[in-house]
């Protein structure tokens, strides 16, 4: 089942007894949960009403025994446990044990009284495990899949509505970009960047880049999209920013090297038919980091790709045995790139 699906059977009162949350995006399913709980419980019951468990700190038998339990004062419990890695294929380092037989049973007869929310912080369940087809079966399993490069711009467009703000077309890419299409952080950046423009303004690329913080992985991928697109001086003054903030060279050269390797790992993989969000699962990343790799990548050609992966561990050699300064060997490198 879908998230849109169950919060529509949530809002007609007719929510799941359990619930088994998963995917790589988590600021939907915090946002799922918060909204589960204030269409389920009323805001004066929340202290008595709503129970959190880590599985990796308590068994999955004593969860279930206060999902039996009777609610007091409340017409309906709560239940929220999360890090249940048992759904996975993951190995537990917990040595809590967790009956999983228990958990089927409940399922053949849950309370009636209850709602279970199991989280588990994985991008796929183990499908071969019964516990996992038995709650895919009865349509527990709601995952939270992270957005599609379209869907991400709706989104970010709409959360700038709300706030009575929007953004240029090229100022949304480049903040979606900054901070690298997670949720969370564009959330926060999105009502940082409202309070700044005010309500009824637009917010331009300049504005992105006077308020938006980013990494050193963020400064690295969009250096490459600078170089990519022959924006030179840009380049190497996000290099000299780096630099100045006492990044390694050496391990800027990896970074560059990564995202060469992304580029021609979406190049064979678009070879081969895959789509934009296939690849994200093949890869790794986020849907929005591969289109921008699948344009960088555009550039180039295969042997091109190799060549320049060939060129930066040469580099990366030089650089560890002393043979080259090491910010000289970065900057002829750019240069090279970009000729």
């Amino acid at each position: 089942m879908d998230a849109k699906r169950a919060l529509k059977d949530i809002q007609a009162g007719r929510p799941a007894p359990v619930y088994l949350c998963y995917g790589p995006e988590k600021y939907k399913m915090r946002e799922f949960i918060q909204v589960l709980t204030d269409l389920l419980i009323e805001p004066e019951h929340k202290e008595f009403a709503v129970s959190k468990f880590d599985l990796s700190e308590i068994s999955l038998s004593a969860v279930l025994e206060d999902a039996e339990t009777l609610p007091f004062m409340v017409p309906k419990k709560l239940v929220i446990a999360k890090n249940a890695l048992f759904f996975t294929g993951a190995k537990e380092s917990s040595k809590i044990e967790h009956h999983l037989d228990r958990l089927t049973d409940y399922l053949k007869s849950p309370a009636e009284h209850t709602v279970v929310v199991f989280t588990v912080d994985a991008d796929k369940l183990d499908e071969r495990k019964k516990i996992v087809k038995a709650l895919k079966d009865l349509e527990a399993a709601v995952p939270f899949l992270s957005l599609s490069p379209e869907e991400l711009q709706q989104w970010v467009a709409k959360q700038a509505q709300q706030l009575g703000f929007s953004f240029t077309g090229e100022a949304a890419d480049q903040l979606i970009l900054y901070t690298g299409g997670n949720l969370q952080s564009l959330s926060a950046e999105i009502e940082k960047i409202s309070l700044y423009v005010g309500v009824g303004t637009e917010a331009s690329v300049d504005v992105i880049d006077q308020l938006v913080a980013r990494s050193t992985e963020q400064n690295v991928f969009i250096l490459i999209e600078d170089i990519v697109n022959v924006r030179l001086e840009r380049a190497f003054v996000i290099l000299e920013e780096l630099l100045k903030q006492r990044e390694e060279p050496i391990k800027i050269a990896a970074l560059i090297a990564r995202q060469f390797r992304i580029m021609l790992q979406v190049k064979e993989l678009s070879k081969q038919g895959y789509s934009q969000q296939q690849m994200a699962s093949q890869i790794g990343l986020h849907p929005f980091a591969v289109k921008v790799a699948e344009g960088q990548a555009r550039k180039y050609d295969i042997e091109k790709l190799s060549r320049i992966m060939s060129q930066l561990a040469d580099l990366d050699f030089q650089m560890k045995t002393g043979k080259i300064d090491k910010v000289l060997g970065l900057e002829l490198f750019l240069l090279r790139l970009a000729s």
